[in-house]
């Protein structure tokens, strides 16, 4: 049985992945509440695509599987407003949930198992030039260090960049087994004419 464990949800229209940069504007009393708690604690949260509702106001329902992050910078930019940049660790798989007192959500996770270091396999060879010019492009915003001979980073880092649907993200998301997810990304590559066919 995976160990379980219980961490404060921020549902967002985003997906993070592990190893991934998230940057939020946080200003709602439970998330300054939270983000507070976390650095105090030195403790995660999690990060869900919101399934239905809305990021702010009521709590939004989650989707039941999204990834722990853990704060690694903070600024208060103008009163009231935290900027954070929380940076993707372990996925999770929601157990069960519940509303705090204050709007906070909080579950009950179990962490999902992730595959050992697992380097890109020749058929997808050609997917790793490519996500290495975008990041000469995109500089710092994609966090270091960049592992462009695993599989699981290669398939997150794409996963995170392209620009597809929120339920196309979470799909990739979900899926345990990396090389699928680098055969699914080269496909799509493939048909929006930005590899060379097979």
């Amino acid at each position: 049985m995976n160990e379980t464990a219980r961490l404060p949800l921020f549902p967002l229209n985003a997906v993070l992945f592990p190893e991934g940069r998230l940057p939020l504007r946080v200003f709602e009393p439970r998330y300054m509440d939270m983000v507070s708690a976390c650095l105090r604690e030195g403790t995660a949260f999690g990060v869900c695509a919101i399934a239905s509702g809305r990021e702010v106001g009521e709590a939004a329902v989650p989707r039941l599987v999204g990834t722990e992050a853990r704060i690694e910078r903070c600024d208060m930019a103008e009163a009231g407003i935290l900027e954070i940049v929380g940076r993707g660790e372990r996925r999770f798989r929601i157990v069960d949930h519940e509303v705090e007192s204050g709007g906070l959500l909080t579950a009950t996770v179990q962490w999902l198992d992730e595959p050992g270091p697992l380097p890109v396999p020749e058929a997808q060879a050609d997917l790793v030039p490519l996500l290495a010019g975008i990041l000469a492009e995109l500089g710092e915003r994609v966090a270091r260090p960049h592992r462009l001979d695993n599989a699981a980073w290669v398939g997150a880092r794409y996963s995170e960049l392209l620009p597809i649907p929120l339920d196309a993200r979470q799909a990739l998301l979900e899926l345990d087994d990396v090389v699928s997810r680098l055969e699914i990304i080269q496909t799509y590559l493939r048909q929006h004419k930005l590899l060379g066919a097979a």
